[in-house]
């Protein structure tokens, strides 16, 4: 089956609270802040507010983005959906629904870094991590639609 990208429905929150969570649980740098039924209830209120686009195959969803706006909030893959291009499709979703984006990843994230930067980010500024729920020193990346030359 191919890959489809689909709004958030209200049903996806446990799935998508649950990729969420298994992120904070297994990730070594990260405190374990939220339950996993405060997870889901978060991801509720992001779907809710029609934020969240799913990224589904064979009926299974295997990752979201979450944007405000310009705001990239949250961009999640459930583990074994990892360095597939998933991730690159839902952040493509966003970079099309929207000419500029901007959002914040943790220092210690090496990887979202990466790929963030890889697909056309630029950082912007940087935290102590005073601004965020976990502590943790975080960075903020900016991206900007390339200018159309009049014809």
């Amino acid at each position: 089956m191919s890959l489809e990208l689909r709004p958030a429905r209200p049903t996806d929150a446990g799935t998508i609270g649950d990729i969420l969570h298994r992120f904070a649980a297994e990730t070594p740098w990260m405190p374990e802040l939220y339950s996993g039924a405060e997870a889901i209830s978060f991801c509720g209120v992001m779907i809710d507010r029609g934020w969240v686009t799913v990224a589904e195959e064979d009926a299974r969803v295997l990752g979201f983005v979450a944007r405000d706006g310009a705001e990239i909030c949250a961009l999640y893959l459930a583990p074994e959906a990892r360095g597939q291009g998933i991730g690159k499709r839902l952040l493509d979703a966003a970079k099309g629904a929207c000419g500029h984006l901007h959002l914040w990843t943790f220092e210690a994230n090496s990887g979202a870094q990466r790929f963030y930067l890889r697909e056309g980010f630029t950082e912007t500024a940087r935290s102590d991590g005073a601004r965020n729920d976990e502590g943790l020193p975080d960075i903020s990346y900016a991206w900007r639609a390339a200018k159309q030359e009049a014809a």
